[in-house]
């Protein structure tokens, strides 16, 4: 069993433990029908990343004027963008070790890698970011009407076996 709160300080992991859930119901699963050699795989991130050239950052001045709300927005990022080309839009994680090393939550380097390897089949043309914080309490509603559909079908479309999840 995974314990999400281990490296929470113990009052604020018993604060999470204690919530109820924001979504009822199974945790949708589907497992892989191929071998990982033959799909496409993408990447979902939850840490606020955009294309500086062409996109605009995550909503943080709102956020700044309302903390209790978060942006349910999130940006498609081509898989081919360079570290250099992608901004951190985000005011509640430590974007130091992100600066330093986009992989850290981005590993696109290392995805073209295992496609040139054949280890996956390939790598999906479009990535995703949210910004993980939806406000307090969390209302993740825009993510699963809005946001959270677009995407699948995004990636649907694209013919995406699978995705890496980087939530920060």
């Amino acid at each position: 069993m995974v314990d999400s709160f281990k490296f929470l300080p113990r009052l604020i992991a018993a604060f999470y433990r204690n919530q109820q859930p924001l979504v009822e119901g199974e945790i949708p699963w589907t497992p892989l029908t191929k071998p990982l050699s033959q799909c496409k795989l993408s990447l979902i991130t939850t840490a606020g990343l955009y294309c500086k050239d062409d996109q605009p950052p995550f909503d943080t001045e709102r956020e700044q004027k309302e903390p209790t709300w978060g942006d349910a927005s999130y940006r498609s990022i081509p898989t081919d963008r360079s570290p250099d080309q992608i901004g951190l839009s985000h005011l509640h994680i430590n974007p130091q070790p992100i600066l330093q090393d986009l992989n850290v939550v981005f590993p696109i380097q290392h995805l073209r890698e295992l496609a040139a390897k054949g280890r996956i089949g390939s790598l999906a043309a479009q990535a995703y970011s949210f910004m993980g914080y939806q406000g307090f309490p969390p209302n993740p509603r825009a993510w699963l009407e809005t946001s959270a559909p677009q995407v699948a079908a995004a990636l649907h479309e694209e013919g995406v076996d699978g995705l890496l999840l980087t939530p920060v």
